[in-house]
């Protein structure tokens, strides 16, 4: 069914979620373009904010948004700015 003249086109968007799960009493929240990152001690809400920030600066030379690339190219992105893949048990 077409869209009413009235209505925007909406394009899909991707965010990336960062919860920091150790706390040192303190709330952080940190928000960019493209992303949220809630709690964590600041140790850890440095580095997630850190990986976030690398990870846009890596799409940005590869000249693509965030909803532009496929899981795999972000899980290149993700590997080369120092994240791991946890390997599952599959049984």
């Amino acid at each position: 069914m077409p869209k009413s003249s009235g209505q925007k086109r909406t394009h899909p968007k991707a965010v990336m979620l960062g919860i920091g799960l150790d706390s040192d009493g303190h709330k952080r929240i940190t928000t960019g373009p493209n992303f949220a990152l809630v709690g964590g001690s600041k140790e850890t809400h440095e580095l997630m904010t850190e990986k976030a920030v690398k990870i846009n600066e890596k799409l940005t030379a590869r000249g693509k948004q965030l909803e532009e690339v496929s899981c795999q190219e972000f899980d290149d992105i993700a590997h080369s700015v120092g994240f791991q893949r946890q390997q599952t048990d599959q049984n």
